[in-house]
């Protein structure tokens, strides 16, 4: 028996572990609200404004819808509606601004409570 140099072997396990890196973006969403003018071809709606009896408001049509508004008399609530003014019940078209006729003054008088 020869004694001749040891072998030694090494039994070498390498894991190797997978990462997976999720990223995530995430996008700010900003809404801006721009008030409509008549010139966008749509129509705005003031604020209601009160006074002692009656809630007012305004209406601007776009300017391509003056020859629709009847030079003759105030619009019934079908006329207006058609025109595509769109409002909860109660309101009464009851004066021309003759200077802009595209500008339609409502007003609906106040509830018994509201009144002052």
């Amino acid at each position: 028996m020869t004694d001749g140099p040891a072998t030694t072997t090494t039994a070498v396990t390498t894991t190797t572990t997978a990462v997976t890196t999720t990223t995530t973006t995430t996008t700010a969403v900003t809404t801006t609200t721009t008030a409509v003018t008549p010139t966008d071809k749509q129509i705005y709606y003031s604020d209601k404004y009160f006074d002692e009896q009656y809630e007012y408001r305004h209406v601007t049509l776009p300017r391509e819808l003056l020859n629709q508004v009847p030079k003759t008399h105030l619009m019934s609530e079908e006329e207006w509606r058609s025109l595509g003014v769109q409002q909860s019940l109660g309101w009464v078209h009851y004066m021309v601004h003759e200077p802009e006729p595209h500008i339609l003054l409502f007003r609906r008088p106040l509830s018994k409570d509201e009144q002052k």
